[in-house]
């Protein structure tokens, strides 16, 4: 892998359930009208840019992002880009489980029948392995709290400090490198201005 590769990380367009604040892991939303819009403007951005490789999640969401930005037929679907499995809290908003559960958060509490933050960065960094393999800049279209953990598995964090990276739906962020050292180049930057 050469010290002048990027990995670009791109997350999927607006759903009913991110707009809503409902953690949104394995169910297959799909995007919104808005979210439609957004991954168009993606694929104005990139321009028609070619990558070494483009790594997708499987699920809706993030393939016809994917696709209307104009890599589907490049793109290889992986579940290792798939969101993390929220368990009993699919579906669920943070503010209603605070109720019950007071100081809740996802990044510090077990989460019956789903993956820890641990479980969700073992999937994290064999992305980031595939991705260095590569001969060049590497695309991958996913899912917000997957892709936080992998910004935090790049830059040498624990899988849990994801939850200081916010993550925009249609937001783009580069991995990249400085020297020799593993950066973070461009976080959450919204297209949403792109015509």
């Amino acid at each position: 892998m050469s010290h002048r590769q990027r990995i670009y990380l791109i997350r999927h367009g607006e759903t009913a359930w991110s707009l809503s604040g409902q953690h949104t892991g394995n169910t297959d939303i799909a995007l919104t009208e808005r979210g439609r819009q957004q991954a168009t403007a993606l694929g104005k951005f990139f321009n028609g840019r070619s990558f070494s490789r483009v790594l997708c999640s499987p699920l809706s969401r993030a393939f016809d992002t994917c696709q209307l930005a104009g890599y589907a037929t490049v793109a290889e679907r992986n579940d290792d880009l798939k969101e993390w499995d929220y368990g009993i809290y699919e579906g669920k908003k943070t503010i209603d489980i605070q109720q019950n559960e007071p100081g809740w958060s996802i990044w510090n509490t077990p989460v019956p029948h789903g993956e820890s933050p641990e479980e969700v960065a073992v999937r994290a960094r064999r992305m980031l392995q595939l991705a260095e393999a590569a001969d060049g800049d590497v695309a991958l279209f996913a899912h917000g709290h997957v892709l936080r953990i992998l910004v935090a598995c790049w830059v040498g964090l624990a899988p849990t400090d994801g939850r200081l990276f916010a993550l925009g739906t249609a937001s783009v962020s580069i991995l990249g490198w400085e020297h020799t050292t593993r950066v973070l180049e461009v976080l959450n930057q919204d297209l949403s201005a792109v015509r």
